[in-house]
């Protein structure tokens, strides 16, 4: 569904800045969630690229430390490219795009 984005109190299209949130990871996530005061659009995307970024990095390194386990970290990532992609997409869109679980967890915490 495609939302009414307001205004950006960063000076960004809030389209493009909700893109932005997940073009680092959790990181660039973390600086938009931060900067942006009141635009709900930017600050759900910001805590979904948290939230998913954030428990995919962790399970790389959970992943790499269980020698056994090892071989479902490329698996990790070609997920994480694929969800990074779409969601970029969606974001630019205009889109307020839910991932299942993650995207109930940004939408209560933005």
């Amino acid at each position: 569904m495609t939302q009414n984005l307001g205004k950006s109190s960063i000076g960004l299209q809030p389209n493009v800045a909700a893109l932005l949130s997940y073009l680092g990871g959790f990181v660039t996530g973390i600086i938009f969630f931060v900067l942006e005061k009141e635009n709900k659009f930017v600050r759900f995307h910001a805590m979904q690229s948290i939230v998913l970024f954030g428990l995919l990095f962790v399970l790389q390194i959970v992943l790499v430390f269980t020698i056994v386990l090892i071989v479902l970290v490329p698996i990790l990532n070609i997920v994480g490219l694929i969800c990074w992609v779409i969601l970029m997409v969606k974001a630019y869109k205009g889109e307020m795009f839910k991932l299942p679980v993650i995207g109930d967890i940004a939408e209560k915490n933005s």
